[in-house]
Parts: C-alpha cells; structure tokens; sequence
C-alpha cells in the first residue's frame, strides 16, 4: 500500500512564522479559476534565506520580503508536489525581527470538493448557478493560498474577495466596505480573531437568506440556495437558541459579531465548522415543512449544535497538533446532544445516542485495526483517516463517562477553565484533564489516560456472592475482542455504576485492577442486578448465567429503564458475534422484548437482526429468519398504524418509517402491497406519502418491485428540486432484485445527474441489497477504481465508498481479492479502513463457520 513509500513527515519549520495574513482572492466562476496576491506579516525568528510554507495545486508568480524600505526578490521558487510544500528562497539572508511577505499566485477552482473548489445548483427558473466555496479541514488551506497550514501556526486574517454582481460574497468576518468596480464587486471583511487555518472560509455565489438575532445581539442568518429560503427557518431557530445555551454553558460569549450557515449543494461531509461561516450539506440544513422527515430534521439540529459548539470547543481553542482532533470533535459530538435536548426535550436524544454514537464506538473499537482516540500522525492522508467513529463517537463516549463520574457542574467548571485559560491558542488533552482535575477533584489524567491513550475498551464480567444479609458483586476485566481473544492483558481505569432491584440509586466503584468487589448497599439476595445503567460506561458487560436469569424478567416486564433493556440486548448481540456466547441463546433471548414498545430499543433490535441477515441469507433458514423478523414487528406495526396521529410524538414517527421499511424487506406481503398502493396514489397526484415514511414507502417498492418502479422512481427524481428527496430515492435506487436494474442504477451513481458528493451513497445502496448486489458494486468499484480514485483520493467519500463495499462479504474468498486489489492499487487515506474492511470479512465468516448449523437447528426447534 502506498503507506510504505511515504517519506518521513516533518513540520515546517519555525524560523519565519506569520501574525497576519493579508489575503486577496478573485475566483473566477467561468473559467473556473481564481487569482490571489497576498501580503503575510511575519517573524523572522533565525536569520535564514529561505521560507517554507504549505502550497497545494497553486501557481507562485512573484515572491519578495519586505524590512522597512527595503524590498528584495526571491531568487528562487520551488515546490514539492509530495510534500504540499512551497519553498522561497532569497540572495541574502532575511534579517531577525518582523517583515512582509508578498505573493502573487493562481490556482484551480477544482471539482474535488477540497480546498477551494467549485459547486453548483439549478435555480427555480432553470438556470445554473455556479459557486465557489472552501472546505480546508484538515490540510487544504494550501489549495487556495500559500500558508503555514498547521493548526497551532495561529495568525489572523484580513481577507478582500472579488465577486461578480449579484453573487453572495462571504468570509468569516463581516464586510466593512465594499464597492462595485464594472461588473465586479469588491468586499472587505473586518480582521478575524488569531485562527488556524483550516478554520478559514470563502463563499462566493446567488443565495438567499434568512435571519435573526439571538437573544445577545448576534446575527444570525442561514443562507439558502435562490428560492429555498424558507427551508432555514429550522436551522435559524435552532442556531439562535445554540449560541446563548454556549455562552452560559461556556461562560463566554460568542466572539464574533455574526454567524453565518450556508447549505452547498456539492460537500463532501455532513458540516463544516469554519469560525463565523459554517459550511453544511444541502440535507444537514435545510428543512422542508411539508417534506422533511422527523428523521432529517433531527440530524440538522444536531449538525448545526454540533458545529456550533466548534466555535469555542476547536476555534477558540485549537487542539495543538491532529494527533488531539478528538478535541475538537469528541467534545462537539457529545454537547450537540445536550444541546438538542435542551431545545427539544421531548425527543429523548439521550437514549437515541446509546444507539447511535456510543454503540458505533463499541463496534468500531473492538477490531485489531482500530486505533487510540489519540494516535500519532503525520502526513495529510494519516490525518484524513482519524476522522472516523473512534475519534467522533469514541471521543464522545468517554466524554459522556468522565461527565458522569466528574458530576455534570464540576465537569461543566472544568471545561469554562479549560476554555478561558487556552482561548485563542492551542491546547493538549493533558491540558483538559488538568483544568477538570481542578474543578473536581478527581484523579482525570490517571483514569483517562487509560482510555484515550489504548486501544479497546473492556468487558467485565460480573457475578454475584449472597449472604442471607449481603450481596457482593465480583468483577473481572478483560479487553473485548471482535474475535473472542481473551490473550490481551490490557487494563482500564473504570468508573463502574450499578442498581439493583431494592435500590435504584447507583452506587459507584472506580475498578482499578484486573479484579474488585462492591458491596450492594441496599440491595437483597435473588434481587437482579444492572451493571452500568442508562449505559453511561464505555465497557461490554458479560453477566453470570445466573445474574441473567434474573434480569430477563425485567426486560419482559419494563421493570427496566429503555436504556437498560437497550443495553443488554447490545452486550448480548456483541457477545454472540464475537463467539463469547451462542447466537442461537441471543435468538432464545430475543423473546424477552416480546412487550418491547420503545423505538429505540425496537431499533437497535432491528439493527442487530440486519446484521444477522447478512449471515443469516448464506444458510438454508434465511426464508425462516425473515418469517421470525415479520413475527416480532407486525403486530408493533398494527398497533401504531400507518398514518400519522396527534398524539403522536418525535419518536413515533421514526419508529413507523422504521416497521415499514423492516417489514417491507422482510417480505411482508400486506406491507408490500399498502406501498404499492400509497405510491401509485402518490404518482397521480391523490395523495403524497407522508414524509416520515416516504423513504421506506419508496425502498418497499424498488425492492419489490421491477423496471416500472425503477423507471417511475427515476421520474420522480428528475421532477423534485428538494435535495432530501432526491437522496430518499437514489439510495434505494439499486436495491431491487434486477441484476440488469442494479447495474443501470451503478451507472447512474457515476452519471452526471447525480453529484459526486452522493455518488458514494447510491453506490452503497446497491451493495445493501443482498450478497449477489454485493459481489456486482464491488466488481464495479474495481472496474472503475480510476474514476473513484480520480474524485475522492484523499478525502472523507474515498474510505466511505471502500468501507461501504467490502466490509460485508462473508466469503475468504472475496477476502482474498479485496487484500489483493488493494495490494495492487494505490488508496489515499483508506488503508486503516482497508485493514477494518478485511478484519470484519475474515470475523463475518469465522461467525458464519462457528454458528451456522446451530443458528439452522434454532429455526427448526421454534417452528419457523
């Protein structure tokens, strides 16, 4: 892989370091091009005669260094493609003390959503709207200035856009003059705070806006494409309700005079938290109230608290190197949930998260391939591969575990130290620690250490010793293994919490070695016993046969929280698939949630029997293990009905949209046949499907139906301007039963009616449809691998499109040729998600191989 010939990484040296960027850019959007000249006041810390700095696909015309009066030429320019670095070397050496550094330069508006890149949307009227846009996390500041392109090389910015009339021009500041020049105008913005540069925006192009102020004075405003303005009154509401629960949280005010959220219609992640100019996907901002699902509204009030939180927790203060990116976005991942539950307390976001973030970090973690929440890196494409779940939900596991242990007001005085005593400079996870050890307490960086310094986490297993007057819990840890190893002797630091029947209170214990015992206080012989509720612990829990005997009951009766019953049947499915327990005892345990109403719970039900599935259509039992799926969801189905009720809230319309794609792919033929007849009322104009379950409506009828849907579908497609629903269609797009219908939608993913950013998604949606799809998309990545590598390599899409096609065969033979392709060709930033991919391949068929003929003998026994 091409990790072996990649020359040592170094930092740019520090002998000239800048204080302020000057910076004027005009970006032409016909041509596709832009032109700069920049004037950087620097330092110059040794008498050298050469400066290096970071430069990316730029053309350097003219380079001079300035003292005083005194103006001399650069006698050379050189750059170093490999490295992205720009080298100016002088006659003379550059005397020690400050001095200007001037700059004309060209570059590309490119297509690789990177850097300084161009986008572009179709308006109401038909015609096309060209944009140019940044997007410079991590390492691509360079693409559109010569820079010290390092997060702890801080300077501010004095940036002068050229735009044509009537584009939008926007930075991170606002304009303090701006004049019209012929057919161009030409804006200044105010000087920005001291920032890195990757925090450093450009937008230039025709958009509409909403706006308000938040209860401080700031200026809120969230700009649309032309004539969608009303789809960021959502996205407004809920950023002006953000930043004042920040400011009192934090207890400092947001900085900037204005905040600006910008929806691109080409964005390669979800958002981009960009000081005073956030940057978002079409579908993590905008909201149609008449098309929007309650599923999508809820990700763009997370998205919006998430990047909203950057602006002090990764912009006011600034991790020193990437090797602390967990920082920035393990803290922003955890308070974005506290955020949308102070302004949507009846969502019940906290119990969502167990089944979202904190179960992606359990399953991610436990892998040979994964790697410490902080990991040294260097070199760009080693920084572009820890934006992954361990960074994201990892980090924000062990946040939510240290937030608990701490208590939520020390650990809140904590962070408001952290952040005033590091504003506007950069800091190390050590520092966090120091400022919450303070604040509490506690011993923070001895405990902590242990989790963000290793990789893993633990499992405990528990049992019980009873007197006829006491119960005394005994706990084991080890490292849980995907694969079931029990070699490691790695040990955590855990903060462990448990209640019991008699006392709900939890009682807390920090184990500190490989054993411990707690006293229950409280707590009576035969009571059950739940270790870590609500799942606050980043831990597996194994329990005795018999301590599981007791909790059972519990499930079956609710005596249990949700969060509780979650968390069993989570430990229980990851014990199985990892061969340290039975899955045909996980199929037995299953008939405690008989009673089971809750969505999310029911969800992550359904996640775990998806996976099974993928075993599960390689034996003789799929047709059985489809009937048990129809069995456990119909009647929940029944219950809550098709239509929307007033009584309903957040959740049960998640959960509706949820029963009727399960069952949908679960060949349900009621089910099937009511979206087949919803659709077709749907085309005629008699009536749209509902919002909340149009895409499992839509999903239904591709996957079981032929070349009418498939073409009715692309009808509907081609008619909508609302990018959520061209999304809800071109991810089910391929996921029927037509082999010659799934290669049409593969060729359709890499057609120009769909953008490159979603290309990915449709490519996965195909792959998603069944073991026989999945062998054709991965045959056509390889086909294509040229076209892929051409727009992704080095970013977010490229490990998304590897990870989506080759992380589920459950074939060593496929093992074989993903490792031998891979071997073959080159993949920037993919190969840690390379080595994920062929690890969970080889533990997929070890499961397989292990209980499969009891997993077939199961469906017997039950009569399936």
């Amino acid at each position: 892989m091409s990790a072996t010939q990649r020359k040592p990484f170094e930092y740019l040296p520090t002998t000239v370091v800048p204080s302020n960027y000057n910076l004027h850019l005009h970006p032409d959007l016909q041509n596709f091009t832009f032109s700069g000249r920049e004037i950087v006041d620097v330092e110059v810390k040794e008498s050298v005669n050469t400066i290096k700095m970071n430069s990316a696909e730029i053309e350097v015309q003219a380079a001079s260094f300035t003292v005083g009066d005194a103006t001399v030429t650069s006698s050379d320019i050189k750059t170093n493609a490999e490295d992205e670095t720009l080298t100016l070397t002088f006659p003379e050496a550059l005397p020690v003390g400050p001095g200007k550094l001037s700059l004309n330069f060209t570059g590309i508006l490119n297509d690789k959503l990177r850097g300084f890149y161009r986008s572009s949307y179709t308006a109401g009227d038909g015609s096309k709207k060209d944009i140019a846009v940044t997007q410079f996390e991590s390492t691509d500041a360079r693409r559109a200035f010569p820079c010290w392109d390092e997060p702890a090389i801080k300077a501010t910015f004095d940036v002068t856009l050229v735009s044509p009339i009537p584009a939008v021009a926007l930075s991170n500041m606002p304009v303090i003059k701006e004049e019209v020049q012929g057919d161009v105008k030409v804006s200044t913005y105010d000087r920005t705070p001291i920032m890195s540069t990757y925090l450093v925006a450009f937008v230039v192009g025709e958009f509409d806006y909403v706006e308000s102020r938040d209860r401080n004075g700031v200026l809120v405003r969230v700009y649309t494409p032309v004539g969608k303005k009303a789809q960021g009154e959502f996205a407004l509401d809920v950023a002006v309700k953000t930043l004042p629960f920040y400011n009192d949280y934090f207890e400092i005010p947001y900085p900037l005079p204005k905040m600006d959220l910008i929806a691109i219609p080409d964005f390669a992640a979800g958002a981009m938290e960009n000081w005073g100019l956030v940057t978002y996907r079409e579908t993590a901002l905008l909201v149609d109230p008449q098309n929007t699902s309650s599923g999508t509204k809820q990700w763009v009030a997370l998205v919006v608290g998430h990047e909203l939180a950057h602006q002090w927790f990764g912009n006011l203060v600034t991790m020193q190197w990437w090797t602390h990116l967990w920082l920035n976005e393990g803290f922003a991942s955890w308070i974005e949930y506290l955020c949308v539950d102070h302004c949507f307390p009846s969502w019940n976001i906290w119990l969502q998260y167990v089944n979202m973030d904190f179960s992606r970090a359990l399953e991610l973690d436990a892998l040979d391939n994964s790697h410490p929440i902080e990991v040294p890196v260097g070199h760009p494409e080693e920084v572009d591969e820890i934006f992954d779940a361990i960074s994201y939900c990892k980090g924000n596991s062990v946040i939510r575990m240290l937030h608990n242990w701490l208590g939520a007001e020390p650990f809140r005085k904590g962070l408001a130290h952290y952040l005033k005593r590091h504003q506007y400079n950069n800091a190390l996870t050590e520092h966090l620690w120091a400022a919450l050890e303070e604040s509490s307490g506690k011993p923070v960086n001895k405990v902590m250490s242990t989790w963000t310094g290793q990789v893993g986490y633990p499992m405990l297993t528990v049992d019980v010793a009873e007197t006829s007057d006491s119960v005394t819990l005994n706990i084991k840890q080890q490292k849980f293994c995907a694969n079931g190893d029990d070699s490691s002797d790695q040990q955590w630091l855990v903060p462990v919490t448990v209640v019991t029947q008699s006392c709900d209170t939890p009682q807390c214990y920090l184990l500190e070695g490989k054993e411990g015992q707690i006293v229950l206080q409280g707590a009576r012989p035969g009571d059950w016993v739940k270790v870590n509720p609500e799942q606050i612990g980043l831990f597996r829990v194994k329990y005795s046969d018999e301590l599981l005997k007791r909790l059972l009951p519990a499930v079956k009766n609710q005596a249990l929280s949700a969060a509780d019953r979650l968390g069993i049947q989570q430990d229980l499915f990851a014990l199985a698939k990892a061969g340290y327990s039975s899955t045909a005892s996980l199929l037995t345990m299953m008939g405690s949630y008989v009673n089971e109403r809750n969505y999310v719970v029911l969800s992550n039900i359904n996640s775990n029997l998806s996976t099974l599935g993928g075993l599960f259509n390689h034996l003789p039992c799929y047709d059985q293990f489809k009937a048990m799926r129809r069995k456990i969801f119909s009647k929940i189905l029944e219950e809550v009905g098709w239509e929307k009720k007033e009584s309903d809230g957040h959740t049960d319309a998640l959960l509706r949209s949820m029963l009727i794609g399960t069952l949908g792919r679960s060949g349900d033929t009621q089910v099937i046949e009511q979206c087949m007849s919803l659709f077709k009322t749907h085309l005629e104009g008699g009536g749209q499907i509902g919002a909340d379950i149009r895409g499992s409506v839509y999903a239904t009828v591709r996957g079981n139906g032929g070349e009418k849907e498939y073409n009715e579908l692309l009808k509907l497609f081609s008619e909508t301007d609302l990018h959520e629903e061209r999304d809800r269609i071109q991810r089910v797009i391929g996921c029927g039963p037509n082999s010659e219908l799934r290669a049409q939608a593969l060729d359709f993913a890499l057609s120009d009616k769909v953008r490159s950013n979603d290309t990915p998604f449709v490519i996965s949606g195909v792959a998603q449809a069944g073991w026989e799809a999945r062998n054709e998309t991965w045959a056509f990545v390889k086909n294509k691998y040229p076209v892929f590598l051409e727009r992704y390599a080095g970013g977010f899409l490229f490990k998304r499109l590897v990870q989506t096609t080759c992380a589920d065969f459950v074939d060593m033979e496929k093992y074989k040729d993903v490792e031998k392709f891979f071997s073959e060709n080159k993949a920037p930033s993919a190969e840690r998600a390379i080595k994920q991919s062929l690890e969970n391949i080889k533990l997929r068929c070890s499961w397989l191989e292990r209980d499969g003929e009891s997993v077939a003998q199961w469906f017997k026994d039950h009569g399936f």
